[in-house]
């Protein structure tokens, strides 16, 4: 049986609706079904892109998703909703 591999525009969504409320790097690690070796990089590129921003409490580390990484999460939505109704009229 072949494992299918997730696309990186599905995983920057997930890491995006994880961090709506804030989230730690365990919990996007757990939730996003990752390691924390493949997180880092996304993670980073969230930051640098300005769609996530890193909130620092105490010794804790969080991520809370920006006004922009907002907009870029429903519009990955939209555009898997308009794939997936394409793919079932096809």
């Amino acid at each position: 049986m072949q494992s299918k591999r997730r696309s990186t525009d599905l995983i920057v969504s997930q890491i995006l609706r994880i961090c709506m409320h804030g989230a730690s790097k365990t919990r996007i690690v757990y939730q996003a079904n990752m390691n924390f070796m493949t997180v880092g990089p996304y993670l980073d590129n969230l930051i640098k892109s300005g769609c996530i921003e890193p909130i620092h409490e105490g010794s804790r580390i969080i991520y809370k998703t920006t006004p922009k990484g907002v907009d870029l999460k429903e519009r990955f939505e939209r555009f898997q909703r308009d794939l997936e109704n394409f793919y079932a009229c096809a």
